[in-house]
This record gives C-alpha cells, structure tokens and sequence, in this order.
C-alpha cells in the first residue's frame, strides 16, 4: 500500500524522487523517507513521520543530492508511524539500504534468528528485517555481488514484498525484487537514466517506457538499462509497455480535488471504454481482448466475479446484468474471503476480477485459486500491464485514464459500463438476447456519455447538491436504500460517504428496510432512496412513503419530472432517464456528488481519507 519510488541516472535524483511520491501520495501513508547515494559516495537518509511537507521541510534544513535515490512513503502495519519506522532501512553498518512494500510474515523468526547472530534492531518494523539479511548475505556468502545477496535474502522470506535495494559499494546499480502479490514494480527507461515505481503516476513526466515485474522476479536496474531475471538468477525477457496516459492527465487542473475532477471526467471516461467495442454496423458489441471463443461461451456455466470496496458494489450490479442479459449464473464474492471458502471451480466456468490497480492483493490471491483449478480467468482492470492484466486469460480495459482520488469515482463508473458490454457480449453468442434487442442496448449505451454530461452540467448549473449538502452534512447517520439492480448503488453511496466524510452510512436493500433499519429512522436520519424509474419503482415510492410516515428525512435520486417522488421527498437529486439496465452509471453520480459536498463542509482530506489507501497490497 505504500509508494515506492527510485531514480538512478546523470540528475540530481532528490526532486525527481519526492516528485514520484508526491505522485503516489493517493495510495496512503502515514510516514515518508528517503536514501540517496552523494558525490562523495555516502549513503545519506532524510526520514520524517507524518506528510511528505515535513519531509521538505527536513530537506530544506539538512539539503543532500546524489544522482541515485530511493524514496518511500509507508502505510503502517508493524509499528506505530514514527520517524524510526519510516523506510528506508539502513543495514547496521550503513552500508546498503532498502524500502519495501508488503508484509515480512514470517519476520518475527527471521528477527530471532539475526539477533541471535548480533544484529541489533533499531525500529518495530518487519522491513528492517530484510535489510539484515541483505546485509549477512552481502557479508558472507555473495561478498560483492548485491543481486545475488538479494536473492539469497528473499529466498528466506514468506508473505508478498516487493522490495528496492541499493549499495554505495555498487552506485552502478538498483535491485528490485518482487515476490507475491505485493502491489506493482514498475520499472521505466529513459535516456541514460532509468525510474522504478510503484505505481505508472510517479513516472509520468519522464517516460512512458515502462515494464512490470511478475511474482518471482528480480531486475538489475541501471542508467538507462534494465536486466530481469528470476530467483534462479536465469534471464527473463520482458515486453515493455507504452503508457498512454500523460502527466498533465494525473492533475488537478482547475479543480479543487482530483475525486471533483474524476467525476466531472465520467463522460470521457465511458466514451473512452466504448470506443471500437461497438459495431454500429451488425448493433453488435466486440469484446476481442476478452479471447473467448463463441463455443466457449456457450459452454459457461457459472461465472464468479471477485472483487473488494467499491468494485465489489460493481460486481454486484454485473450480476444482475449478466443473469438478466445472458442468462448466465452469476456469484460475487469478496476477494478476500473468495479462496478462504474453498470454492467449487471448474474449466465451464469463469472467474472475472474487477480491479481498478490491477494489484489488489486479495483479488490477485482469487484469480490465482481460480487458476489453479482450471477456470478461466478474465480481469476488468485500468491499469494497463498490471499483474491482473497479464495474468489473466482474457482482459477488458476500463480506459478511464489515471484515477488517483483515493474514493474511487471513474473507475466505478467505467467498470459498470464494461459489465454492460460484458452482459451484452456474452448475451449476444449465447443466443440470450434476439438481434433486434442487442441493436436497442447498443443504441441506448450511446447515450450514455451524452447523458452524464447533462447530469453533470445541471448540477454546476443548479448548485442543487451543494445545497443538499449544506442542509445536511452535520447529520452523523445516513440510510441508504436501493432495490434491484439499484441495491448496489445505495451501498456504493453510502460509503462514498463514510470514505470521505467520516459519517456512520449503511446501504441496504429496500424490501430488508422492515426487517431492522426502520428502528433507527428519526428526524435526525436522513434516508438517501434511489429511485429511478423501473420495475421495482412502486415498491420504491413505498418505502418513501414509510420513511415520511415516520418523520424520516428523504432525499431522493429519481427521473428529471418525476412529480410525485419529488412531491414526496424533502431534496431532490434529478437524473435523466435510460434504459433500466444502464440507469445505476447515472444514479451513483450525484450520490459521490454528495458525499464530496458534505466532506468539504466537514473539512476532511476528500483526497487522501484517513487510514485508506488507493491500492491495498497486504491483507
């Protein structure tokens, strides 16, 4: 969960670094630190708790440059967040250095074990430990060789890590080894100067060249050149990627906050993943990077979406939208609860992972259980050259560009818009859907950036949500419901809020309101109903009725000119009208609407949210 960042070339490696962590800053942390390589050949670390500004301000007092750099912000998991715990880790003799993002499971034996040999431990984390045995290895057996030293080091290591070494004796050099699932390496290349990340964003403003190590992977990163080998040591040729995003996409520009201008970016972001996926010709959906042949699909029997936060919501909404448009069977599972269950897989079924990094630990553990039973394996994923993209069989880019808002927004969006596609494409080969209902989804799909661009247009216009917000946001419990294929839309909702606002939100279907949360309505309570027109909409207008029948507040998401839910409601959040399968992609837009107003009101970091990380990469 935490950034990673390293620079070894002919600049001065400090600004480029901090650059790359402020880029990063999105993922979470709780600390911040660097070690660079001076002129005279020292290894010099500057590390401060708390905001990468008090890491300036350290800079500013006790100013260093090298030309190679390590930087890192951490997401505590063992120890308190403190300037000694902050990464990166020096060896006992200030020889070598590492930072490390992923969890050292079996640390307290290794700890043991290096203590028992004289080394002494001067922070609580488990990182420190890898550090050590770097260092014994260096010393002993792989004397002057730091890649073999790091590879004898992480033989003994258990649990995902990905980790970043480096040595004064050898300046030529970074080593960057992963192992597991522990979020992504991404290494880029530039002219006589090469950048490893954590994450694309950091590399942005210097290279779009970029290749990715797998679980069981190391590279010898040096000016400019980047050699990839596995543990063994034995050579591993990689394909590098051309990112498509550029830096000016990864900032705010006129808005306030990346999450205000992630949603203001929706309509982009879904003309982006339905471009060349539709066939206006045949009114028909292409869908050839998923690489399931016709036959294939005709023989699914079951399909498992797995997933975690806000994309779980969205496999939720995929299931109704499969079962109803392919007529196939649809679980969603938690990715971290999916391999603990022992689930029942096989070659007719399919496992599809929606993630928006591509490097979600807890889905990556998912997809690799379904492949180890024989299931096919398919990824909705943002991140182009992610291990969810390439360890996947067959893949369907969201295309919203970078998201960097730690609440998720545009990806949530985009995901649901591929389940559309998805259910359509499957729908179409498996003879579920006639050819005349096909050519009407395709149409209506269309619409869709076109409509969010009116939505978003009226909300400027109106100021209706801020006003909304502004009656609102000092109320400390919220009631969302949903019913249908809006249910997951209610529980999005409700922790768009409790993510950035930090107010107590509950989603829940609206038939189960009778049976418990109708004991909590009050005036203090607001209920936050969606209810767009549809199948189930007078059972909607029945559950407004029973919140007013007890002094309940309600604000409601229903159609433009809806008379009577707007009659009905206290605060109206108008959306257009559209096909009911396509209806939840506008109904969650003014609920991250609401929940970003109300967080400006409490004064909250919207961005960077309190204990939340973008990319969750430990368990």
């Amino acid at each position: 969960m935490c950034g990673i960042v390293g620079y070894i070339g002919k600049r001065n490696a400090i600004p480029i670094v901090m650059d790359g962590l402020r880029r990063l800053e999105y993922r979470g942390y709780d600390s911040a630190g660097l070690a660079v390589l001076t002129p005279e050949g020292q290894l010099q670390l500057r590390k401060e708790a708390g905001k990468l500004v008090n890491l300036d301000r350290l800079l500013a007092q006790e100013p260093v440059q090298g030309t190679v750099a390590i930087g890192h912000t951490r997401w505590a998991t063992h120890g308190p967040p403190c300037r000694r715990n902050a990464h990166p880790h020096p060896s006992p003799d200030g020889q070598l250095v590492v930072v490390q993002n992923g969890i050292v499971e079996n640390f307290q034996e290794l700890r043991q074990e290096l203590e028992a040999q004289g080394y002494t431990f001067r922070s609580d984390t488990d990182t420190e430990v890898i550090s050590h045995l770097v260092h014994r290895h260096y010393t002993n057996g792989a004397s002057g060789d730091l890649p073999r030293a790091v590879r004898e080091a992480v033989a003994r290591l258990r649990g995902p890590s990905a980790i970043v070494v480096f040595s004064h004796a050898e300046p030529d050099k970074l080593v960057v080894a992963r192992l597991g699932n522990a979020g992504g390496v991404a290494i880029g290349k530039g002219e006589g100067e090469s950048f490893v990340a954590s994450d694309i964003p950091a590399l942005l403003g210097y290279t779009r060249q970029v290749l990715f190590l797998d679980n069981g992977q190391m590279a010898i990163v040096r000016p400019g050149q980047v050699e990839v080998m596995d543990f063994d040591g034995r050579p591993v040729t990689k394909e590098e990627t051309v990112i498509q995003w550029d830096a000016e996409a990864a900032e705010k520009g006129e808005y306030a906050h990346f999450m205000q201008k992630e949603i203001f970016e929706q309509g982009q972001s879904v003309t982006a993943t339905l471009r060349q996926r539709l066939d206006f010709q045949r009114n028909q959906v292409r869908l050839e990077s998923l690489n399931l042949s016709p036959e294939a699909i005709r023989r699914l029997s079951k399909l498992h979406i797995v997933a975690c936060g806000t994309s779980y919501y969205a496999g939720l909404v995929g299931k109704f939208l499969i079962e109803h448009l392919a007529r196939i069977p649809v679980e969603v599972d938690y990715g971290s609860e999916f391999r603990y269950r022992e689930p029942i897989l096989g070659r007719d079924q399919m496992v599809l992972a929606i993630t928006q990094s591509g490097e979600t630990v807890d889905t990556l553990a998912a997809l690799e259980e379904a492949r180890s039973q024989g299931a096919f394996t398919a990824a909705i994923v943002n991140v182009v050259g992610s291990q969810a993209d390439r360890v996947c069989d067959g893949v369907i880019h969201m295309q919203a560009g970078p998201e960097i808002g730690v609440a998720s927004t545009k990806a949530f969006t985009t995901s649901l818009v591929d389940l559309f596609l998805l259910a359509v494409y499957l729908g179409q080969h498996r003879g579920a859907l006639a050819d005349r209902q096909v050519a009407e989804l395709v149409q209506e799909v269309t619409r869709l950036p076109g409509l969010i661009g009116e939505l978003l247009a009226e909300v400027r216009r109106s100021g209706r949500i801020q006003q909304v917000a502004q009656e609102y946001f000092q109320c400390n419990n919220f009631l969302y419901l949903g019913r249908g294929i809006q249910y997951p839309i209610a529980l999005e909702g409700a922790l768009k809020l409790k993510e950035i606002s930090y107010i107590h939100a509950e989603g829940y279907p609206a038939g189960e309101m009778k049976h418990g949360p109708i004991a909590l309505i009050d005036e203090q309570m607001p209920t936050v109903v969606v209810a767009p027109q549809g199948r189930v909409y007078e059972k909607m207008v029945s559950q407004i009725e029973q919140v007013k029948a007890r002094q309940g507040k309600v604000i409601a998401v229903a159609n433009q000119g809806d008379g009577y839910v707007a009659g009905k409601a206290d605060a109206i959040l108008p959306i257009p009208a559209i096909h009911e399968m396509l209806a939840p992609v506008l109904a969650v837009i003014p609920l991250q609407l609401l929940a970003y107003e109300i967080a400006l009101l409490r004064g909250t970091d919207v961005d960077q949210p309190r204990n939340l990380a973008k990319s969750v990469t430990v368990e």
